[in-house]
């Protein structure tokens, strides 16, 4: 029987031509399962008996169970989700003001292995499915009551373009008139710098794009971001340059996540100002103080070396924001995610061997 969840708006289509079904069933579906959050067929009181029967025949609809809901004392939600394989994800609803934000994983575990990442710290064990990415939005609408989601960041565990087919159809369901409503400016992907899959999400789907960033020069990047070994500085600048003419906002966000000593120097933010001018790319800044999580090798700056390196980019003229640490508390902040897998793994090989693994690059 096939998952409902895990079908794009085509494929949709596509099955319920061969349940001898018309096109727009598809859309009834979506409305009902993704606009209305209803699951139960009886209640979609649109849907002919016939093809009701058809449903419950042919097809199930199944999401990953809730293991744990922690909320953190700044209402900060982490969810704790298990998936028809047994394998773990989590996921983080972060309230502020008017907006809920969803921010959603894309993979259990991940291979990229950031060396100051939670996530990357436990292996890659899988690409998640259409369905398993797109039901932790539905789960979190379900939670929320009439309140919904109005935001989305897919920086959650895993490395988004990584998982391209799937994040893509998840994409136009976020999207949707039909599935949530969201706008491009509204739903944002990040990237650790999969030079190719930029490239593609800009002529695919060219929502909001955020960037790893954290180092302007090479040799840094390559212990801090491995991935860059194989798609360096140059190739994603040039990579970034090209989305922005797509960008919804007109710009591209560049995360830097700051490491007490390692990255934090007035010097660093100079080098990653000068990387920015040369290939003219408009950007906004985000600082994010380091999260520790357990095994981590890195600390935090104290804040005079942030408000130090702020200071640096300012200076340059741009624009520059310190985020907020939100639920550190129940380890649902940036970089803290790691999915208590019930098969965890950690492969010895090194993080370009894992990426290769996946068959994409």
């Amino acid at each position: 029987m096939i998952n409902i969840f895990d079908l794009s708006k085509q494929e949709l289509v596509r099955w319920c031509s061969d349940m001898g079904e018309p096109p727009f069933r598809a859309s009834q579906l979506t409305k009902w399962i993704h606009g209305k959050g209803v699951l139960d067929v009886e209640r979609m009181s649109n849907i002919s008996t016939k093809f009701k029967g058809l449903l419950l025949e042919h097809s199930k609809i199944l999401i990953p169970e809730i293991i744990q809901h922690q909320k953190a004392v700044d209402g900060t939600s982490k969810l704790l989700l298990k998936l028809e394989s047994g394998e773990m994800i989590e996921s983080v609803i972060i309230p502020e003001g008017e907006r809920l934000t969803a921010c959603i994983s894309s993979q259990v575990g991940c291979a990229v292995d950031c060396s100051f990442c939670a996530t990357g710290n436990n292996g890659f064990k899988k690409n998640l499915s259409l369905g398993e990415i797109i039901s932790q939005i539905w789960i979190m609408n379900n939670l929320l009551g009439p309140a919904k989601i109005t935001n989305v960041v897919m920086m959650g565990m895993g490395e988004p373009l990584l998982n391209y087919s799937n994040l893509k159809n998840a994409l136009a369901l976020f999207l949707s008139d039909d599935g949530y409503g969201l706008s491009k400016r509204k739903v944002t992907v990040s990237t650790s710098g999969v030079v190719p899959f930029i490239y593609k999400l800009k002529e695919d789907c060219p929502v909001s794009l955020a960037v790893s960033l954290h180092s302007g020069n090479n040799d840094l990047r390559n212990k801090l971001v491995p991935i860059n070994k194989k798609y360096p500085l140059e190739q994603l600048m040039e990579a970034c340059w090209e989305y922005q003419k797509s960008a919804p906002r007109g710009f591209i966000t560049m995360e830097i996540t700051l490491l007490n000593g390692v990255n934090d120097e007035e010097n660093h933010a100079i080098e990653i100002i000068k990387l920015i001018e040369k290939y003219k790319v408009s950007v906004k800044f985000n600082l994010i103080p380091y999260n520790p999580y357990s095994g981590g090798l890195f600390e935090t700056p104290a804040l005079k070396r942030i408000e130090r390196y702020r200071r640096a980019l300012q200076g340059a003229g741009q624009i520059v924001t310190i985020r907020k640490t939100r639920g550190d508390d129940v380890s649902g902040a940036c970089g803290q995610l790691a999915g208590s897998f019930l098969s965890r793994i950690k492969q010895n090989n090194g993080p370009k061997d894992k990426i290769q693994t996946l068959g994409v690059l």
